[in-house]
């Protein structure tokens, strides 16, 4: 029996006409571009997407290894759908992955309807009727490709493409991991009443003292900031914490609230309000300490990457 057989589209003559093979062509590059884009920005940025794979409901506990198996998953089908040699196999696991793609939007569809999907960079792509739509176009371009495409042969090489995606896939997991610079955070503190982790993303902490003129001015200065999308502003009162709703409405700044100073205060030492800290995916990327001087503090979030 022919190795290729056991994943294989029904088999199909040698020869194919000229116009099965010019969209043969056609979709598998219709297909393999989404699939390389998706598993190359998984790879590029495992942190971030890790953070967004959380928000469509993945587990925290499996969600970083998931995104690192997707990245490999996407980039080989893309890989593989390209080289005629491969595509049949490309078009089958494409196939596979889109299929339990849109099983696990539907399955949490009432959840998620209307949410980022997460999927490509730059491409905003939210659950709904168009999403499922347009992964069945792409599942059809696929079984097309495959459909009018040579029989599959080399298995050896096909583990090599595998193996280069997975290689570029821990390479750059390892450039990420070495990025995660400057003091740890705590795993979680309580954030309006709910846990809330400090490990992915980038979280501005705000220590401010509600009675403080000063921390006042500095919030004051904050809520007129261009802050990036992806930014999440906690204000942490050090003491009086009622007053926490108050003093935010006042400032008009745009921030959650904890009341774990202790916990903060034991990592992020400081000697007196206003202090800031800027975390990306869990360690400090830098202290943000002035308010009150020229552009201060917004100089300083700008060099650090958390306002435009």
């Amino acid at each position: 029996m022919n190795p290729s057989s056991a994943a294989d589209f029904p088999s199909r003559s040698l020869d194919l006409a000229p116009h099965q093979s010019a969209v043969s062509h056609i979709a598998a590059v219709l297909v393999a571009i989404p699939f390389l884009t998706a598993g190359i920005y998984h790879a590029l940025d495992p942190f971030g997407v890790q953070r967004l794979f959380e928000e469509i409901l993945v587990w925290p506990s499996i969600s970083l290894p998931l995104v690192l198996a997707v990245s490999v998953g996407d980039m080989f089908a893309g890989s593989l759908i390209l080289v005629p040699r491969f595509r049949r196999w490309g078009a089958w696991l494409a196939s596979t992955l889109l299929v339990v793609y849109m099983a696990y939007f539907a399955l949490h569809y009432s959840q998620l309807r209307g949410t980022e999907c997460s999927c490509f960079p730059w491409v905003k792509r939210t659950v709904g009727p168009a999403f499922f739509a347009g992964d069945g176009a792409m599942l059809l371009l696929a079984i097309v490709a495959g459909w009018w495409s040579r029989p599959p042969f080399s298995l050896r090489s096909a583990a090599a493409v595998l193996g280069v995606a997975a290689v570029f896939t821990g390479v750059s997991f390892g450039a990420a991991t070495t990025r995660l610079t400057g003091t740890k955070a705590p795993d979680s503190i309580t954030v309006d009443g709910k846990p809330f982790s400090l490990q992915h993303g980038r979280i501005f902490l705000y220590m401010y003292d509600p009675h403080c003129p000063h921390c006042f001015e500095g919030a004051v200065r904050m809520s007129k900031l261009n802050w990036k999308k992806d930014v999440t502003v906690i204000g942490i009162p050090i003491w009086d914490a009622r007053m926490a709703p108050g003093f935010l409405h006042d400032s008009d700044l745009k921030a959650l609230t904890s009341e774990d100073i202790d916990a903060i205060k034991k990592v992020f030492p400081f000697s007196d309000a206003p202090y800031g800290v800027a975390l990306e995916n869990g360690r400090e990327k830098g202290p943000v300490t002035h308010y009150e001087d020229g552009g201060e503090p917004g100089d300083t979030l700008r060099k650090l990457g958390f306002v435009d």
